[in-house]
């Protein structure tokens, strides 16, 4: 989609497997790994929430492989991290409110997935590990911009999953002697997030809502702030840290996002006057388990990954609405 390049290496020898691949960051991960001459790029997703059209453009490309499974089912796994030199994992089941409604179910995929994924890894050898966290981790810290040395308790069974992801991960990176990444994403929007079914994120809700003049739901006051990320820069940080060389920056978790914060009204407001519509949003009661303010420091992540974000909020906004049109 884009032609900025976030490495220097050849990538020609190098294999590399996207669990969730089919899904909305990981199919623009693939699509940059491709685009840039991999080796090999091997998808593993069940298309329980992922699409296979989002990465269907790939299919007769000679170093792309789907395989159709769950990271619940071990064999699934050994086979996907078979022969694979960088993992980035981003399959997952996503959203709070659905982990609050059913939280064995997140757990399933999100921790006993997550484990299956690294012990597959540890035992394919694969050299280095990516994976997606989340700024849920930060709970009940209310002090901004979040550093991810301190965080509060969880507030969601999604947030209790994503920090156990995190735990493991420093296990086994010194357990096993593994080099592993976490990436703590902040609200990461962009084209190919599916607007459809009750889990959808704030933006493509809003513009599918709001294109097809349905009632727009705004959660609370809407003065509740996040720092919106485009997803061109998640799929820098992927980038950066499964080609990473710095010793010191592994077996850590990074802040992922642009470091600003606009209010979910300010969100309203922007997506409204893109497609030129006069409708008003609907406040309703507040959801459980949010966070009142999210706004990143993404100085570690500068420093130890050398990551750039190249996209602000207001440079991603028109980029994602035209992609919906």
């Amino acid at each position: 989609m884009y032609i900025n390049k976030y490495h220097e290496e050849n990538l020609e020898n190098k294999s590399f497997l996207v669990t969730g691949g089919a899904g909305f960051i990981g199919s623009h991960i693939v699509s940059y790994l491709l685009k840039n001459g991999a080796g090999k790029v091997r998808v593993l997703d069940n298309l329980v929430t992922g699409r296979y059209s989002n990465i269907q453009e790939w299919e007769n490309h000679p170093n792309f492989e789907f395989i159709e499974g769950d990271i619940t089912d071990t064999a699934s796994c050994l086979r996907a991290c078979e022969g694979i030199d960088y993992l980035s994992h981003q399959a997952a089941l996503g959203s709070v409110p659905r982990s609050i409604k059913d939280p064995a179910r997140t757990n399933a995929t999100n921790v006993d997935g997550f484990l299956n994924m690294m012990i597959a890894a540890k035992d394919s050898k694969v050299k280095k590990i990516v994976f997606a966290s989340s700024s849920s981790v930060y709970g009940t810290e209310k002090s901004l911009p979040k550093f991810e040395d301190k965080i509060g308790d969880p507030l969601s069974p999604y947030a209790v999953s994503k920090y156990t992801n995190e735990l493991y991960a420093k296990v086994f990176g010194t357990t096993y002697g593994m080099k592993i990444i976490g990436l703590r994403y902040f609200n990461v929007f962009g084209p190919r997030q599916d607007p459809s079914g009750p889990y959808a994120a704030v933006i493509p809700i809003f513009i599918d809502k709001l294109k097809s003049q349905s009632p727009v739901y705004i959660d609370g006051d809407g003065e509740q702030t996040r720092d919106f990320t485009f997803v061109e820069n998640a799929v820098q940080a992927n980038v950066r840290a499964m080609l990473c060389e710095n010793e010191e920056a592994f077996n850590q978790v990074y802040n992922i996002a642009y470091g600003e914060n606009y209010s979910v009204n300010y969100l309203f407001n922007s997506i409204r006057e893109a497609l030129g519509s006069a409708q008003d949003a609907i406040h309703r009661e507040s959801r459980k388990g949010d966070v009142r303010n999210s706004l990143a420091d993404i100085s570690k992540a500068q420093a130890l990954l050398g990551y750039k974000p190249l996209f602000s909020f207001k440079d991603g906004l028109p980029l994602t609405v035209e992609s919906y049109k």
